[in-house]
């Protein structure tokens, strides 16, 4: 048994396709079958189901698989350790970030740490927050960006800052004349311009405005875009909430379209995520400090904010 044929078995369990493993490893498709063939004559069982489309693991596969993830982890923390004996900045970090917070951390994210850290490769995915902890407990990436409470005990979650929630309210609107604050229950359903299913920020804005009570929600245009959001407002007499840094960017017109909500304000918490037996720890506390220091600091206390629940 080797390392590599453990690397194998769980590059075909993550990716459940022969040739799509092979490529993700970087060896021929029958190089990777014979290898996994080879481990299950040595262990005198089938690690896999080759019947069935796409290709499963057995049931005493799936234990099998569970352990190897957990040799490879363990064999990874050599590498780890000669680095911070080194005390160098090497290698790849792979790392998942929701939509809602990409445009807004990464640019800034990028050029800093390849301007500090040129011998660090930033491999970046941007995607959902379900997405995120699915392709960390595979091993797909190192470490996410996204809204938390989780309430996952297989994810450790390190708060970064909180982001105050706010109204962006259409020039049209009888909401933007004399309102400097909006209550959630003067916003109308009708008129409220939504992220589409799968995002957590969704969620937020639903539980916020308390429109998980109407059953019959009709809306006119879905999104995965908050900038998209923004410019659909501008075009209507309409209504969005936007997070705190996607207000950062605002020019003075744009501002004057911003109401706040009254105090505790409400606010989503956002952390780094990684598995809770992760590896790259150095790695994973830098690119933390790159991203508090680009974040303004009174985002990082909780004060006068309240987190809005989530449901995943």
């Amino acid at each position: 048994m080797t390392l590599t044929q453990l690397e194998y078995i769980v590059a075909l369990d993550t990716w459940r396709h022969f040739v799509l493993a092979s490529e993700k490893c970087f060896v021929t498709q029958p190089t990777l079958s014979m290898q996994i063939q080879k481990l299950e004559e040595e262990l005198e069982v089938k690690i896999f189901d080759r019947t069935k489309q796409p290709v499963v693991p057995t049931e005493i596969g799936v234990g099998i698989i569970a352990q190897a993830r957990i040799v490879l982890r363990e064999a990874g923390l050599i590498n780890q350790l000669i680095a911070e004996q080194k005390n160098t900045m090497t290698g790849e970090l792979r790392m998942g970030i929701i939509p809602t917070l990409a445009p807004y951390l990464l640019p800034q994210l990028f050029k800093n740490i390849s301007e500090k850290y040129p011998q660090v490769k930033l491999i970046i995915k941007e995607t959902i927050t379900e997405e995120v902890v699915h392709e960390l407990k595979n091993n797909r990436i190192d470490c996410g960006i996204v809204v938390t409470p989780l309430n996952d005990h297989a994810i450790k979650e390190d708060v970064l800052f909180y982001e105050e929630l706010f109204v962006y309210v259409s020039k049209k609107n009888v909401l933007h004349n004399n309102k400097k604050y909006v209550l959630p229950s003067e916003i109308d359903p009708s008129q409220l311009w939504l992220l589409e299913e799968g995002h957590c920020f969704r969620s937020q804005v639903l539980n916020l405005c308390e429109l998980r009570k109407y059953s019959d929600l009709h809306f006119k245009y879905e999104t995965g875009n908050i900038e998209t959001l923004k410019r659909m407002v501008d075009k209507s007499d309409g209504i969005t909430i936007l997070p705190e840094l996607a207000v950062m960017e605002f020019n003075k017109a744009q501002l004057n379209q911003v109401k706040r909500l009254k105090e505790p304000s409400p606010a989503r918490e956002v952390s780094l995520v990684t598995h809770r037996d992760h590896l790259k720890t150095k790695l994973i506390k830098t690119l933390k400090e790159e991203i508090l220091a680009i974040v303004p600091k009174p985002m990082h206390k909780l004060q006068n904010k309240k987190i809005v629940e989530i449901n995943y």
